[in-house]
């Protein structure tokens, strides 16, 4: 396999993982009213995704913009040879829907850099479609949700979700998620794309880490592994630094356990960035 047949497959396979970013980020942070009975009694996983959901739109409402930079990195070791690259970007978001990316600086593989990293730029302002953002949203029209764990810890509780995509969607993955039960907000996700980017790509593995950064939940880090059919193995890493908030509202609070909540499908649709 050509080296630029992979720089295909590596796009494809992280277009997956910008998905998954854009679709759980960024979550409101201010607890909702149940936070204490929840953590006293944990809730069942439709509660929970509800909550979640509802917190979602409550944010999409509340963040008008913000700023921050950006760290990726790709290291490919197999054939036809070891390759790496790494690129600074800033961005900018204004709600609803716009985000301006500025490349400060990038070294290495400039055919990484031009093929990989600024098409994943592309492909994650495309993501904020509106057609994408309902493909790609937290719904059980999307996804199916099993409550699997409730975490105790210095940290907080979490409630610990296995997520099963209901198709073979390229925007929808499956694995693990973990929601701050104070906050209902993603703290991690362990996660693989629902849909295989190529034949040639044996397996993506995908980790996001979020921060709280004032009233909002942000990502800090993300880290996938792509296991390459003729042995190649390549590894991206994105570290999200030097948040601002620019612009923001009163963020509302949840009402109630998740049984009175909208309809997850019709809450959703508009309100992940």
């Amino acid at each position: 396999m050509r080296f630029d047949s992979w720089l295909k497959i590596m796009k494809l396979a992280v277009v997956s993982l910008i998905m998954v970013g854009t679709a759980w980020m960024p979550t409101a942070a201010q607890p909702p009213a149940t936070s204490s009975a929840a953590l006293r009694s944990p809730l069942t996983a439709e509660q929970v995704v509800q909550n979640l959901v509802q917190m979602n739109r409550h944010r999409a409402e509340a963040l008008h913009s913000y700023e921050g930079n950006r760290s990726y990195r790709v290291d490919y070791r197999g054939f036809p040879g070891n390759r790496s690259a790494e690129m600074e970007v800033n961005v900018k978001y204004v709600s609803p829907g716009s985000k301006d990316f500025v490349v400060q600086s990038s070294t290495g593989s400039t055919l990484i850099v031009d093929r990989v990293f600024k098409k994943l730029l592309e492909a994650e302002t495309e993501a904020l479609a509106a057609e994408n953002q309902r493909r790609s949203a937290i719904t059980t029209d999307n996804y199916r949700f099993t409550l699997i764990g409730f975490q105790s810890g210095s940290a907080g509780s979490t409630y610990v979700l296995e997520v099963e995509p209901r198709t073979k969607d390229k925007f929808l993955y499956r694995g693990k998620m973990w929601v701050d039960a104070t906050d209902f907000a993603v703290v991690r996700l362990e996660v693989q794309p629902a849909k295989n980017p190529s034949f040639w790509t044996r397996s993506t593995e995908v980790e996001q880490v979020y921060k709280k950064v004032g009233d909002f939940w942000l990502p800090a880090s993300n880290r996938s592994v792509s296991t390459i059919r003729l042995g190649g193995r390549a590894e991206m890493t994105i570290l999200y630094k030097d948040y601002r908030i620019t612009g923001e509202s009163e963020v509302h609070r949840v009402t109630g356990s998740g049984s009175d909540t909208k309809d997850p499908a019709a809450s959703a649709a508009g309100a992940l960035r």
